[in-house]
C-alpha cells in the first residue's frame, strides 16, 4: 500500500484559466498516510470525483504532482499506478461466475491458482458471497453485482491504493449499512490505503479514519469525524456535518464579547485574541448539541439570552427546538424526556463550544 502526496495540485477543464473560478480543483497540498481510510466528502460539483480521477490516473492534473511513496506518478496511466478502483455502478463480467469475477484480477497477473483460490474465498467470506461463488453474475441483482465489484477491488493485496467512487449508490439502504461495516472491518484487518468518495456524511463518518471535506474545489478540512464535529475549520463544515448543522450567525465583537442584535454572548480571552487579527465578516457558530435551553419560569437570565421558542420537533430519540431572539434563529438539540410547554426560555452558550469565524474560517 502507498502513502499519497498531493503537491501543489490543481486542475482546470479550461485550456487557459484566468482565475480561481475557472478551476475545478484549487491548489492544494496534502498527505494521505499509508494504510489510512479516507473519505472525500462534499456536495455534488465540489471536485471530489475530479480529485479521485487524478489520483487514479484517469485525468492528468493541470498543475502539480501526485506521489505514491515518494514516486512521481502524475503522468502515469492507471495500469502503471497499481491501483484498484470501484465505480458507482457494477463493473463485472455477466458471463462469468462470481468466483471467476473475483479471481480475474489475480489470474490476469499470473498469480498461482492456489493463492487465487485462498484469496477469493477470503474476500468472498468477508462479503458474504461464499454461497454464490458458482452462480453466474448475469442472474444476480444490482446489490449483489455491486458487492462483487467491491470484492474485485479488494481481492488484490499488492495495490498501492483502493479507490471507491460512490460505490454504494445503487445499494439497498439496509445492505448499504452492512457493506459499510464490512468495508470498515476489511480495512481494520488488511490495512489497505482506501479513498472513498461520497456526498453522504453518514457514509463518510462511519467508514473513514479521516474525512477530507471539499467545498468549491478546495479541501476546507481534513480531520477525524470527531475533529469535524467538535472543531469545524470552516463554516461549510459546520453546516454540512451534523443533523441539524451548526448554528452560524453574524456578530460584532466588543468589550470581550460577541453581540448579536443587541444581545451579549460571553467569549474567552483566547477568542478575542485570535479574532483581533482576523479580517472579513465575523460569525459566531455553535452546534445545537452544545446549547442549553431553560424553560423554567423561575430561571435567571444571568449568563443567558431570553428567546422565543418558535417550534419543537420530536424526532423520537431527541427533540429539536427552534428559538429566536432579534433576527437570529438558533436550533437546540434536547433530550427526548425534556418537556417544553412554554413559548419562551433562556438560551445559554458554553464558551468552550462557542466558535468564531472570520471570512468563513475558524479563528479560535
Amino acid at each position: 500500500m502507498a502513502r499519497i502526496d498531493l503537491k501543489n495540485l490543481a486542475h482546470s477543464y479550461f485550456p487557459d484559466p484566468k482565475g480561481d473560478d475557472d478551476y475545478a480543483l484549487r491548489r492544494m497540498e496534502h498527505v494521505w498516510e499509508d494504510g489510512g481510510a479516507y473519505a472525500l466528502l462534499g456536495p455534488s460539483g465540489c471536485g471530489k470525483t475530479t480529485l479521485l480521477n487524478i489520483i487514479s490516473g484517469l485525468l492528468p492534473p493541470s498543475h502539480g504532482q501526485v506521489l505514491f511513496d515518494g514516486k512521481d506518478v502524475t503522468r502515469l496511466a492507471p495500469e502503471q499506478r497499481n491501483i484498484a478502483q470501484v465505480f458507482q455502478f457494477p463493473v463485472i463480467y455477466d458471463t462469468m461466475t462470481v468466483y471467476d469475477n473475483l479471481a480475474f484480477p489475480l489470474r490476469n497477473r499470473g498469480i498461482a491458482e492456489k493463492t487465487v483460490d485462498a484469496r477469493v474465498r477470503e474476500i468472498a467470506g468477508m462479503l458474504d458471497l461464499n454461497g454464490k461463488l458458482k452462480h453466474k453474475a448475469r442472474g444476480l441483482g444490482a446489490d449483489e453485482k455491486q458487492t462483487i465489484s467491491l470484492g474485485r477491488g479488494l481481492v488484490r493485496d499488492d495495490v498501492a491504493a483502493i479507490l471507491f467512487d460512490e460505490p454504494l449508490t445503487v445499494i439497498d439502504p439496509h445492505l448499504k449499512w452492512v457493506l459499510r461495516r464490512k468495508l470498515k472491518e476489511i480495512h481494520n484487518k488488511l490495512r489497505p490505503t482506501m479513498v472513498y468518495v461520497t456526498h453522504d456524511q453518514v457514509e463518510a463518518l462511519t467508514f473513514a479514519d479521516k474525512v477530507v471535506v471539499m467545498y468549491g474545489g478546495k479541501v476546507v478540512q481534513l480531520g477525524t469525524p470527531q475533529d469535524l464535529f467538535e472543531n469545524p475549520a470552516h463554516t461549510f463544515v459546520g453546516y454540512f456535518i451534523g443533523s441539524p448543522g451548526m448554528n452560524i450567525v453574524p456578530c460584532n465583537l466588543e468589550g470581550g464579547a460577541a453581540w448579536i442584535d443587541g444581545h451579549r454572548i460571553a467569549l474567552t480571552d483566547r477568542h478575542m485574541n485570535a479574532a483581533s487579527g482576523a479580517s472579513g465578516a465575523v460569525e459566531l457558530g455553535i452546534r445545537p448539541e452544545f446549547l442549553t435551553l431553560d424553560t423554567d419560569a423561575s430561571a435567571s437570565n444571568e449568563g443567558g439570552i431570553p428567546v422565543n421558542i418558535v417550534k419543537v420537533e420530536d424526532l423520537g430519540q431527541y427533540k429539536i427546538a427552534t428559538t429566536r431572539f432579534g433576527n437570529a434563529e438558533m436550533k437546540v438539540k434536547i433530550g427526548e424526556d425534556q418537556m417544553i410547554s412554554a413559548h419562551s426560555g433562556v438560551l445559554r452558550f458554553p464558551t468552550e463550544w462557542t466558535k468564531l469565524y472570520a471570512d468563513s474560517h475558524l479563528v479560535a
